[in-house]
């Protein structure tokens, strides 16, 4: 896991082709202009989705997790808390190979504030909770990338 400021993301350069793909993306786009959905960049190694959405107490946001990709979370605007647990600390409840989706259920190691400045990449090992609200609800606008791994 990865958790920086975007003013210190060029420090992973250098971690992998992908990541490289990805993070000289990020700081070369408008990330506003992004369509809703996804955006390709690299065929299946590296694409982003954009979404928005309400964040949400704590007891009603699930876990997530993935083999394939690792995700780079990124908010355009909003604000909100993503709980990170290892894996093997969790109760792995579904898996779903064709969307590279695994569910997860247990308790959240450590949250990290998100807001339009913060970076966090999450690796396969790296179940996270998304959009749980930090304080009250808020309207959040993301950009979260795919990168293989």
């Amino acid at each position: 896991m990865i958790y920086t400021k975007r003013q210190y993301i060029t420090r992973y350069l250098g971690l992998s082709k992908a990541l490289d793909t990805a993070i000289k993306h990020l700081l070369s786009q408008d990330l506003s202009q992004l369509s809703n959905g996804r955006n390709p960049i690299d065929a299946e190694e590296v694409f982003v989705n954009r979404f928005g959405y309400e964040t949400m107490p704590e007891e009603k946001a699930a876990w997530e997790g993935h083999s394939q990709y690792a995700d780079m979370h990124v908010l355009l605007s909003g604000r909100e808390r993503i709980g990170v647990s290892n894996v093997n600390e969790l109760k792995q409840t579904q898996s779903k190979p064709e969307e590279d989706f695994v569910g997860y259920e247990g308790p959240v190691s450590a949250f990290f504030p998100m807001t339009p400045e913060d970076v966090l990449i999450v690796f396969p090992e790296d179940a996270h909770m998304v959009k749980v609200q930090d304080g009250a609800p808020t309207r959040v606008e993301k950009a979260c990338y795919k990168i293989k791994v």
